[in-house]
């Protein structure tokens, strides 16, 4: 840890800063599978890349410190990441999960953990008391993501944290759309933070990658067990270009952000938006929640357009926001949650939490705010039925 505690100077200088080896600002892309020793006895620091690399002990110096935990993990995905963690339980174990979580995180626990006996179940965490009516004495940890992915639901991590607590259980939260940058679980009481640092962490649609952080040393030394163990673990240059993203995270989420606070206010005044979810609008779901624990609402929207409205129209229209799956690049991304990121959850689940066929989810990019306004402007006329 250093002195400074401003996180514009910790994305540059936090975790290990430089080589002292060669004084090199950056830390070398170690790009090695193994390590010579010199003795048969003693315990090396640094042996086999699977175990440990200098480039990705650096990563995981650098996200510990930046959200506050024990210690850091990188992960070859976030999937892989969430994977992971879910591997500290066992069968016969619950884990319960916010509404309108990330696909991916509903499709591993649904087809993938359940046949290892560990079960899930989709709930309400708007108050303790729709969270503790369903505590079971087999519920082992919480799940939630806040703002949830794609109806940007806001979620009391505090209040959360503390719940599970009373009964003993785990808090896990996904900051994947807010980053350390703007809100950080851990101070509100949670005890493992998972990313997708695919995504703004990354911040330039170049690599895949993912990210976990314990709170207490217990946890950590369990999550680096399953690390050792199923190898999942990030390549030395995908952690070098991670260590490279996260030192413009903070000018990079501030244009986010900006342009994200403009588009929103625009949507929310235009005559063919039926419903706009963005939790930095004032009266939007959650609201002061998102304001007490998060810096700001952060630069993901969704939103749907009237019935007179075409949605498959709309993208194919969009001419500079970009139709793809993922998000939190420099690039505006425009997906489709119901068909993309959301398939995976079954249809009458989707309709239930409000995943709707004509819900369109934006990742507003760091380009120029009128551009990216008239785009969509221009997509939403040319959509009319």
């Amino acid at each position: 840890m250093h002195q400074f505690d401003k996180p514009e100077t910790v994305l540059i200088h936090g975790g290990i800063f430089g080589d002292p080896l060669t004084r090199s600002v950056n830390v070398p892309i170690y790009q090695t599978s193994t390590f010579q020793q010199t003795a048969l006895e003693g315990h090396p620091q640094w042996e086999y890349a699977r175990t440990g690399n200098p480039t990705r002990a650096a990563l995981e110096a650098l996200i510990a410190e930046l959200e506050g935990g024990t210690a850091g993990f990188a992960f070859g995905s976030g999937m892989a990441a969430i994977t992971a963690v879910l591997q500290l339980f066992q069968s016969g174990d619950r884990i319960l999960i916010s509404t309108n979580v990330y696909g991916g995180t509903y499709r591993v626990l649904n087809k993938v953990f359940n046949a290892f006996g560990l079960s899930s179940e989709m709930i309400d965490m708007s108050s303790a008391e729709s969270i503790e009516s369903r505590i079971t004495p087999d519920t082992r940890a919480i799940l939630l993501e806040s703002p949830a992915n794609p109806l940007m639901t806001v979620t009391d991590i505090a209040l959360v944290a503390n719940v599970a607590k009373a009964h003993g259980i785990l808090t896990i939260v996904d900051n994947t759309f807010m980053t350390p940058y703007l809100q950080k679980p851990l101070e509100l009481g949670a005890d493992i933070v998972v990313h997708s640092a695919t995504k703004y962490l990354g911040g330039h649609s170049d690599l895949v990658a993912g990210l976990a952080v314990t709170k207490d040393a217990a946890l950590a030394e369990r999550l680096a067990f399953i690390q050792n163990a199923t190898g999942g673990v990030l390549g030395p240059f995908d952690s070098f270009l991670l260590i490279r993203g996260i030192k413009t995270l903070a000018v990079r989420m501030d244009r986010h952000v900006e342009n994200a606070e403009r588009i929103a206010r625009w949507l929310g005044k235009h005559p063919a938006i039926k419903h706009i979810y963005y939790p930095g609008l004032e009266g939007a779901q959650g609201y002061d929640i998102q304001k007490r624990q998060a810096k700001n609402g952060g630069a993901m929207i969704s939103f749907e357009l009237q019935p007179e409205y075409d949605t498959r129209e709309f993208f194919k229209a969009l001419k500079l926001v970009s139709l793809a799956e993922s998000l939190g690049g420099v690039e505006s991304l425009a997906c489709h949650p119901a068909t993309m990121t959301h398939a995976s959850i079954p249809k009458n689940v989707r309709e239930r939490v409000g995943i709707t066929d004509s819900l369109i989810r934006l990742s507003v990019g760091i380009e120029h705010a009128e551009d990216l306004i008239a785009d969509v402007e221009q997509a939403i006329e040319a959509s009319k039925r």
